[in-house]
């Protein structure tokens, strides 16, 4: 673990930037933590890790939520969000890296759909619950934070 020393008693994984009078002020301070937080990330793998696309997480997705043993959605509704999956969201969004996903692009997409509201609706629904994959799948794979809940919502899901 890397976290514990070999003695198994915990890294103290704390260090002095400097004194008080070696910093101007409070933001002379964090400017210095900043650099040294940046030098210490550069060998985090996880960090450096390839951006994930739409079209990965969509596969995630599916392992844990569409294959035939869960339970917890019927099967229309998993073959509903194939559906959608496959004519809708993957042709689109499909090679995009997460990081370059905005909520505007998003919601103009829908707009242009030659869907119902009621469908656009799902549409929007599904990428919302894609979002909460994201948001579980943050501690094993780099994700940026800023994509949970980044499509807003104007239905009854407000936390999309």
């Amino acid at each position: 673990m890397a976290g514990v020393r070999p003695d198994g008693k915990r890294k103290q994984r704390r260090m002095v930037v400097g004194s008080i009078r070696q910093f101007a002020d409070e933001s002379a301070a964090l400017r210095t933590i900043t650099a040294l937080r940046r030098d210490i990330n550069l060998g985090n793998a996880r960090l450096r890790a390839k951006p994930i696309t739409v079209s990965e997480l969509v596969d995630r997705y599916r392992q844990r939520e569409l294959e035939p043993d869960t339970a917890w959605k019927t099967h229309s509704t998993k073959v509903t969000y194939q559906g959608y999956l496959n004519k809708w969201i993957l042709p689109r969004w499909g090679a995009y890296p997460l990081s370059r996903i905005q909520a505007g692009e998003v919601e103009l997409w829908l707009r242009s759909l030659p869907l119902a509201r009621a469908t656009c609706a799902k549409a929007r629904n599904l990428l919302c619950i894609l979002s909460f994959t994201v948001c579980d799948m943050k501690s094993t794979i780099a994700i940026p934070s800023a994509w949970c809940g980044r499509v807003r919502n104007e239905g009854r899901f407000p936390w999309c």
